[in-house]
């Protein structure tokens, strides 16, 4: 096995751990909304993930661990596609920001994960993009 395919084997396996905390986001008020599942579809094309994959982290994704990158920035990037979907449906409700600091906290953000949580929803809420979000996080 090269450097490259154990590199590119962490760099999918990271994706599909990071795609499976989305979807238990989605799925955390018991049902996935159109405009979820829209959002869900993208970030499976831009994570990478592969159908068959796909399929089995819908029907299944709490057998996925959070699986947290090493630097500041991949973290805050994560945070912030978790909280996109929590209201890509325009609700956040209280299960989903329940499972939403849980996985801050695996995240690595584990002082003050309700303030992290908070700022997250805030900003995200406030139509803030991604590099306003990490800019705020990072002062």
């Amino acid at each position: 096995m090269s450097i490259s395919d154990i590199y590119s084997s962490g760099f999918k396996k990271r994706n599909r751990d990071h795609f499976a905390a989305i979807v238990q986001i989605a799925q955390a008020d018991g049902t996935v909304t159109d405009e979820e599942q829209k959002f869900l579809d993208r970030m499976a094309i831009n994570l990478e993930i592969e159908d068959e994959e796909y399929q089995k982290i819908l029907s299944n994704s709490s057998n996925y661990n959070v699986n947290p990158p090493a630097n500041e920035e991949r973290r805050l990037e994560r945070l912030f596609d978790l909280t996109r979907i929590i209201y890509a449906d325009h609700i956040a409700d209280d299960n989903e920001k329940e499972l939403l600091n849980r996985l801050v906290i695996g995240l690595g953000f584990t002082e003050n994960s309700n303030e992290v949580v908070t700022k997250a929803l805030n900003f995200v809420s406030e139509g803030k993009d991604e590099d306003e979000f990490i800019a705020a996080f990072k002062k």
